[in-house]
């Protein structure tokens, strides 16, 4: 039996003034998923995750939210959401004790045995002061009060930005382990690709406010290929390539980065009459960078300025 979607938006639109923020976005999270939004700086993801949170109206379309309206969210849906953002916003004048036994009694499933588990994982003491706290021991404290409500759905925007390696993982790890039920949904952005190939099974690409790709995090990876042709002398002109994302030029050889790379493709390279032609193994962050950059062919920025010189 199919589950409905978590998360499911129907031509969901913000507008600031003229600018189009998010555009006719259509999504479908399913339910037990760790679902990645993609995107730059400014593509409309922290737009698109407060609308879905009834935080900023849509200036047109809609969605749900765990099968509710996300213009009417109750406050019974909202206790089953989990929500972390980047800020780590807290009372500094509270204790780390205070903070769980403040939001506690908001929450009926409360579990406080989670909460002093994640405390406890990232080695906060009960009666440090929150304004005391670093940048990352902030961040675990915010995970804690995320996380002891016992949420089906978890949604974080960008939690990690900005802590160090360390603290960042121990962000990762907890989130993942404590929300590893099948029943339970992770919705998050992140800058970090790394962290995002590890946990993430789907993804969905936003660019410029317009959805640009949704589907498992393999089929993405595995659609972007990039390929290495070497010649004896200086390599020809670029013919017409069936979904050429990106291509790099230098002496004696060709890179070149595809879309759906398949058998049109690499007939057309073979043409070129290569030395050798060799498909390179690719991972998600060159993958998502060649897609959402620039296309065509380009040459090496210290080439450009070798030959300047």
């Amino acid at each position: 039996m199919k589950h409905e979607p978590v998360i499911q938006t129907r031509g969901l639109t913000r507008y600031y003034g003229a600018r189009a923020v998010v555009q006719d976005l259509n999504l479908e999270v399913p339910r037990g998923s760790v679902f990645a939004f993609l995107g730059r700086n400014g593509s409309g993801k922290t737009t698109t995750i407060r609308m879905l949170l009834g935080l900023v109206a849509p200036t047109r379309g809609g969605g749900s939210l765990l099968g509710c309206d996300i213009r009417a969210l109750t406050p019974a849906i909202r206790a089953r959401v989990g929500y972390l953002t980047e800020e780590h916003q807290l009372y500094g004048w509270m204790k780390v004790r205070e903070m769980g036994a403040f939001q506690a009694p908001f929450y009926p499933r409360w579990q406080d045995k989670i909460f002093q588990g994640v405390i406890g994982h990232f080695g906060l003491k009960p009666e440090a002061k929150v304004k005391d706290l670093s940048r990352g021991q902030r961040a675990g404290l915010s995970l804690a009060l995320t996380l002891a409500p016992d949420p089906e759905l978890l949604i974080l925007d960008d939690p990690a930005l900005g802590l160090d390696p360390v603290a960042r993982r121990s962000l990762v790890e907890s989130m993942i382990y404590l929300t590893r039920r099948s029943d339970r949904t992770i919705f998050f952005s992140s800058h970090n690709l790394a962290d995002v190939e590890r946990v993430a099974d789907q993804i969905a690409v936003l660019d410029f406010s317009v959805l640009r790709a949704c589907c498992p995090l393999e089929t993405f990876r595995s659609s972007v290929q990039e390929v290495q042709l070497r010649f004896a002398g200086a390599p020809p002109p670029l013919p017409n390539i069936p979904g050429l994302l990106q291509a790099f030029r230098t002496e004696r050889e060709l890179r070149v980065t595809c879309i759906h790379y398949n058998g049109e493709t690499e007939r057309a390279l073979r043409q070129l009459s290569p030395l050798s032609l060799e498909i390179l193994p690719m991972g998600l962050e060159d993958a998502f960078i060649s897609y959402l950059g620039e296309r065509g062919e380009k040459s090496f920025i210290l080439a450009d300025a070798e030959v300047a010189s």
